[in-house]
């Protein structure tokens, strides 16, 4: 049986990682579950230790600052790959990614380096968005196909799992994006090392609690990024390690 990894990243996610974990320990018992925080303040790295000392398959990796989504992404992927997992699974840990669609994520990982679970394949929906944010998300996925030749249709969502031999292959110290581009630079990365892509459906609710940290100033950056990358596209930069 594969060697699994649970990975999610925390800033002020108290209440939701409260509920998560347990949740989680449901959908496996097996898996391991990493908690990346950037000192929340609210304490949420104190909840994920009193996970951890009553059960050895959790663990936090307590980052001192709050240093970007991308950031600590790569944190995960480079623990992932030291301790020997083969796969690693992301999701966010407000409740948007829904445990219940892990089961399917994880059949599809059986024959995919890269399984996305996905708004945007037949199946797949979004709920408690307003127009704005559709919009939004639906511009920047298809910028993003165009400019870093990617086919696959959700490009910008974190509810993914990673073979991690494959993230092995890429060099995460040329990453580019701290924020929120980091979700379509990952797939322009393992996709010029080539990895098999899958996408299965999933609803994507809005957060249970807290509040989104998305805003205007992320989505300007992201679109930013994501043109240095195509300019890197078409130059032929190397992505691996």
């Amino acid at each position: 049986m594969p060697r699994l990894l649970f990975t999610i990243c925390t800033y002020n996610e108290v209440e939701n990682i409260r509920l998560l974990i347990p949740e989680l320990r449901a959908v496996s018992s097996d898996a391991d579950i990493l908690v990346i925080d950037d000192n929340s303040p609210d304490g949420t790295g104190d909840v994920v230790r009193e996970f951890a000392a009553a059960d050895s398959k959790v663990s936090l990796l307590h980052r001192p600052e709050k240093q970007g989504l991308g950031a600590a992404k790569v944190e995960a992927f480079r623990y992932a790959i030291a301790e020997g997992y083969d796969q690693l699974l992301n999701l966010d840990a407000d409740f948007s990614h829904s445990p219940n669609h892990i089961p399917a994520i994880l059949q599809c990982a059986e024959d995919a380096d890269v399984v996305i679970g996905s708004r945007y394949v037949k199946g797949g929906g979004v709920v408690g968005w307003n127009l704005r944010r559709h919009l939004m998300s639906r511009c920047i996925n298809l910028y993003a196909r165009v400019l870093l030749g990617l086919k696959t249709k959700d490009n910008s969502g974190s509810f993914r799992c990673y073979s991690v031999s494959k993230l092995a292959e890429i060099d995460w110290d040329r990453t580019m994006a701290k924020g929120y581009a980091f979700e379509e630079e990952v797939l322009y990365r393992c996709h010029r090392v080539g990895c098999r892509f899958v996408e299965t459906p999933i609803t994507f609710a809005d957060r249970r609690f807290g509040v989104t940290k998305i805003n205007m100033k992320e989505a300007v950056v992201a679109l930013w990024v994501i043109f240095r990358l195509g300019v890197q596209r078409l130059r032929g930069v190397p992505v691996r390690a």
